[in-house]
């Protein structure tokens, strides 16, 4: 009978090491994927690792792809710091999105580009908003944030094709489900002509930095984690657990929403049913491969990028199924988890009386 039994000291080294052994397992499982499917493996990997990274175009459009990761990994990194559970961060990235559009729509052909303040400050408040319906259930009926924040997913997602189909559909769009397309003015300014990557990428790396200081330099961070960790040395300690609650979530709906504004008003410049594309729930595997710390967050929101780029090209290039990005996706992060459990637990035999 195999048991598994708690090591006294896990390795330090081997915990920070953890994240690049899941990449290398999750490369190797891979390669034998692309075999079994009659695939070149060599060819496979090349568009998941290579080709997004071969140009400046193309790491243009890694970074449109990894802002949102980063800004909603970041508020996810703070939510499971302290214990608090948001699973829900597609809908408030969806809600951040609907709120920044809103402002967008208002817009005319001689609106100021200072529009585009309004416009993420509203995808901020969004997302807040849609957090803190789960705070206040978690709050004041002690439920679930997990379930709640989750099946809000599914509620933000209906509100927008409801909007998308009704009150905002464009009456010139040949009845296409979509809203009319922003003025040129709430687009977000682009850092190189001819690329779409635009001051999100600055945004985000300020984000960075200021969760950084925010987790390791403020008491209130402090404060969070401590809770996060011990919530019985929290109470002791005069940390409110219900300041904790709020303060997690709201933070993490306000990134998320943050992340649906940028998106809105920038590659997409229209609100359609297909705004949700599963950056929320992605989020959650960049938080824990960046080792819930937002340097980490940096490099896993890339990896993540890559594989959404990969799964692109490998469905164009080499006819594979589009369902190959989650697939790696989730390879990953199961190896993440088998490699954590490893490094936290070894397997014992346990024969005889003691079975």
């Amino acid at each position: 009978m195999l048991k598994l039994e708690a090591r006294p000291q896990p390795s330090k080294w081997m915990s920070l090491a953890s994240p690049l052994l899941a990449l290398a397992i999750t490369v190797v499982i891979g390669v034998f994927l692309f075999w079994a499917l009659g695939k070149d493996p060599a060819k496979g990997l090349q568009a998941f690792f290579v080709e997004p990274l071969k140009s400046a175009y193309a790491l243009s459009e890694l970074s449109v792809k990894a802002v949102p990761l980063v800004l909603i990994g970041l508020g996810l990194a703070v939510c499971f710091r302290s214990n608090v559970w948001n699973i829900g961060a597609e809908g408030q990235y969806v809600l951040g999105a609907l709120a920044g559009g809103w402002v967008a729509m208002q817009a005319g052909p001689d609106t100021s580009r200072w529009i585009i303040v309004p416009i993420l400050l509203a995808g901020v408040l969004g997302g807040m908003a849609w957090a803190a319906i789960a705070a206040w259930l978690r709050d004041k009926f002690n439920a679930s944030e997990i379930l709640v924040t989750l099946m809000l997913v599914y509620v933000a997602v209906q509100v927008l094709n409801w909007l998308v189909y009704g009150p905002w559909k464009d009456p010139d769009g040949y009845n296409f489900p979509q809203t009319v397309v922003f003025a040129a003015s709430t687009k977000m300014p682009r850092l190189i002509d001819g690329l779409r990557a635009n001051i999100g990428v600055l945004i985000a790396l300020v984000a960075v930095a200021g969760a950084w200081v925010f987790l390791f330099r403020t008491r209130r961070g402090f404060a969070l984690q401590v809770g996060g960790l011990a919530p019985a040395a929290a109470r002791y300690a005069g940390f409110s657990s219900s300041a904790a609650l709020w303060s997690a979530l709201l933070i993490s709906g306000g990134m998320a929403g943050l992340a649906g504004a940028m998106e809105a008003a920038g590659p997409l410049g229209q609100l359609t049913p297909y705004v949700p594309v599963g950056y929320g729930f992605a989020a959650i595997i960049v938080a824990y491969v960046g080792r819930l710390h937002p340097v980490g967050i940096v490099f896993s929101s890339i990896l993540m990028s890559m594989f959404y780029i990969g799964g692109e090209l490998a469905q164009s290039r080499l006819g594979m199924p589009k369902a190959l990005t989650g697939v790696f996706q989730g390879l990953l992060l199961f190896a993440l988890l088998a490699c954590d459990t490893l490094i936290n637990y070894r397997i014992r035999r346990v024969t005889g009386e003691r079975a």
